[in-house]
């Protein structure tokens, strides 16, 4: 889970953090008034953000970092798939990667969605929620496919993104939306091409390692966050007291982006 607030009290040997300052980052318990954060997942939230936009950071745009950078090892100028692009992740990725100079095609089942993330530098759109999309990869990347994929789809997308792989190619697997939990693997394309196959999810990590990932999120990102050329992506705003209709709109995927929990400000009434 990821938030933003105010915080309201500091542990003993925390020197870093002071009351009263604006934070954002990954917790447990988000979903409420208070909540308790590990201090070295606490990052201080850029002026420019509100407090929505900056709720809505933390875990998308670290799990992101970790996709094209950690593990991604993302280069200038390199091209990178990402299917679902219209999701939160995808979105995400789509910016981090045209920060970090790179070429970015993009699936999605809506045109339309399409065509708004166009103003976000997505490159190439493709509109389609099967698996036929190699011709249209290898015509964009002039024949030799990408160098990167961030699969948020799943299973039903695997064997495409493989395929579409560049030499010494890296596919991130980090959502299943699809429901398919398992594929093929192509070993003669894993073999020959030399490709790099990696996980990426925040569940599993200990405290030690999500702490160890904020400083590289920091430096990488954020001052690019910090400037407006990396955006929160916000396509609704609910009130708590209406968090199963929030949820519903998010599993209805007609969203762009994210969709934020505004609590009560203090002195309000509380349902």
């Amino acid at each position: 889970m990821e938030g933003a607030g105010e915080i309201v009290d500091v542990g003993e040997g925390v020197a870093s953090l002071n009351v009263g300052q604006r934070v954002m980052g990954r917790c447990a318990g988000a979903f409420a008034e208070y909540a308790l954060m590990d201090s070295h997942e606490a990052i201080p939230i850029p002026a420019r953000l509100s407090w929505e936009e900056a709720a809505a950071i933390p875990l998308t745009f670290m799990v992101v970092h970790d996709m094209l950078v950690t593990q991604g090892k993302l280069a200038p100028g390199e091209w990178v798939l990402v299917t679902g692009v219209s999701s939160g992740v995808g979105v995400a990725a789509l910016q981090a990667a045209k920060a970090l100079d790179a070429q970015v095609i993009g699936t999605s089942g809506s045109q339309d969605k399409l065509d708004r993330l166009k103003t976000l530098g997505l490159d190439v759109g493709l509109c389609t929620r099967a698996g036929d999309f190699y011709d249209a990869v290898m015509s964009a990347t002039d024949g030799k496919g990408v160098d990167l994929v961030v699969n948020t789809v799943g299973g039903s997308m695997f064997p495409v993104c493989v395929r579409s792989m560049a030499f010494e190619g890296r596919l991130a697997t980090v959502g299943y939306v699809d429901g398919v939990l398992k594929s093929e693997i192509d070993i003669q394309a894993l073999h020959v091409k030399r490709l790099t196959l990696f996980g990426v999810s925040n569940k599993m990590r200990s405290a030690e390692q999500r702490a160890a990932a904020v400083p590289g999120f920091v430096a990488d990102l954020l001052p690019a966050i910090a400037a407006g050329r990396i955006q929160a992506i916000i396509d609704k705003v609910y009130p708590f007291d209406q968090l199963a209709a929030a949820k519903a709109y998010m599993e209805s995927n007609r969203h762009l982006g994210k969709i934020v929990l505004a609590m009560p400000t203090p002195g309000e009434e509380k349902s």
